[in-house]
């Protein structure tokens, strides 16, 4: 019973509920970044460059013998062929960077927050020294001399 009463301690005191909750959040965030990506920053990338749809970027490296379908990425590699597929990991590439530079500026914020509110607990107001403290420093000062 030991272990049991363990485990429950662990899962009330709130590791696993915030670790739940950050993974929830981190789903969810990675589809709002995802869909930044697929659609905003890769249409404007398209207009600049020509291709609006990145997935589609690739070289064939080997197609199969006889192949007549189409020339997409999917149907080529569905169907055997070796691809080298740059627009997938350019998609996927510009997802990390939007990620990580949203999860750097959320870590910044919250240490930010963080050292304010300890800086505010720690700057409790110093009461000046009584003055028969202060006579007696110089007594005993004077004393010493």
């Amino acid at each position: 019973m030991s272990i049991l009463k363990e485990f429950r301690d662990f899962a009330v005191k709130g590791n696993v509920i915030d670790l739940a909750v950050g993974v929830i959040i981190g789903a969810a965030f990675g589809k709002i970044v995802d869909s930044v990506v697929k659609d905003l920053i890769n249409p404007l990338l398209g207009a600049i460059i020509g291709k609006p749809d990145f997935s589609n970027l690739f070289w064939v490296i080997s197609a199969p013998a006889g192949y007549n379908g189409p020339m997409t990425y999917d149907a080529l590699t569905k169907a055997g062929a070796t691809v080298f597929g740059y627009g997938a990991f350019l998609t996927a590439f510009i997802n990390f960077l939007l990620l990580a530079f949203a999860i750097f500026w959320l870590v910044k914020f919250i240490n930010a927050a963080k050292n304010r509110a300890l800086a505010e607990q720690t700057s409790v107001a110093v009461a000046p020294t009584p003055e028969d403290i202060v006579l007696l420093r110089e007594i005993r000062d004077a004393l010493k001399k």
